[in-house]
């Protein structure tokens, strides 16, 4: 199918797709799935709800003619969908570039698989290397030594660049930016710093939470030697920074004290099937009924019309009033 690149109402392209192949999750971190909202009594999707992984491998196809390139698998914890390396092959072969988020704690089991079928990168979600601090962002009993595990699988098994992204939120985890900088120097792991973020409506955010992402710099700078990196794509959203004796690099995402809207190239598909055009969005488009009545050419252009229609910005425009719209669950979305 020819190419047909497709820009939103800002001029925007279409480039990287993130997929929820699941809304469940083995950890009830509180800035995405608070237990006291997400408890063992909460009703999930129903596995029925699910798209299929031939329904998603319809999708990637469809939009790879609108400029997609990179697709990311996310949850929920992506791990907990049997068999999700038969995903990964379906989308390999469909050409994109192919990663994965997820909290680390299945990794172990499935990072060899998942390599042989063609995953080439991972991305951890780890807010903390001290056991108690780790047990207080996770809710949960998984260990941070398991979590360092399922990174040496993903080594062993090829994955690279391995990512760890920590969400820093003050009051509670701040101290451990430079534990966690430590820890990962010199492994070839590169350590990403999350500004907190008022995603969806039950993780509490309060602005005075946030520790921007210049503070955290300024801060590590104290005790790291840190020069500036060039990105690799202008729509990158980390800033990257590197030890000045090449030991390493972390990055920094500021998507609160400076947004990165103007830039933004990713959509985000429910594990239900509904397309989102912004992280913060109060609605998606459902795509199942498109995904079964039209040919894939016809598809295309109904995703196509979706994001030309695209006029999101939603934090360049925070405030108070914004504050007050509904917004989707993080949980639900992906990160």
């Amino acid at each position: 199918m020819a190419q047909q690149e497709v820009t939103d109402r800002l001029g925007r392209q279409l480039r990287d797709l993130r997929i929820s192949v699941t809304d469940r999750c083995n950890f009830r971190c509180p800035y995405c799935m608070p237990r006291e909202r997400f408890g063992d009594e909460h009703t999930f999707l129903p596995r029925r709800a699910f798209l299929s992984f031939e329904e998603i491998e319809k999708v990637v196809r469809a939009c790879v003619p609108l400029g997609l390139d990179k697709v990311r698998l996310t949850g929920g914890e992506p791990l907990l969908r049997p068999g999700l390396s038969d995903l990964v092959k379906r989308l390999s072969d469909a050409g994109v570039d192919l990663a994965l988020t997820t909290n680390g704690s299945l990794l172990r089991r499935h990072a060899k698989d998942l390599s042989k079928a063609g995953l080439k990168r991972v991305t951890i979600s780890l807010d903390a290397i001290d056991e108690d601090v780790h047990q207080q962002m996770s809710d949960s009993s998984v260990t941070v030594t398991q979590i360092l595990d399922g990174i040496e699988a993903a080594r062993e098994a090829g994955l690279s660049p391995i990512k760890v992204n920590c969400v820093i939120r003050r009051g509670v985890n701040e101290e451990q930016a430079s534990k966690m900088v430590h820890h990962f120097r010199g492994t070839g792991v590169i350590v990403r710093f999350i500004e907190f973020m008022d995603v969806g409506r039950t993780n509490g955010w309060t602005l005075g939470e946030v520790i921007s992402s210049q503070d955290l710099l300024n801060h590590l700078q104290k005790e790291f030697d840190l020069v500036p990196l060039e990105s690799e794509r202008s729509s990158d959203v980390a800033v990257r920074w590197g030890h000045s004796d090449a030991s390493g690099e972390i990055g920094l995402i500021s998507s609160v004290s400076e947004p990165f809207c103007g830039d933004c190239v990713r959509a985000r598909i429910s594990a239900d099937g509904r397309l989102f055009t912004c992280l913060f969005a109060s609605g998606g488009h459902d795509l199942r009924a498109l995904i079964h009545d039209v040919e894939e050419g016809d598809l295309t252009a109904a995703i196509a019309a979706i994001w030309q229609r695209r006029a999101d910005r939603y934090s360049e425009l925070r405030s108070e009033e914004t504050s007050a719209l509904p917004r989707i669950e993080m949980s639900y979305i992906g990160g």
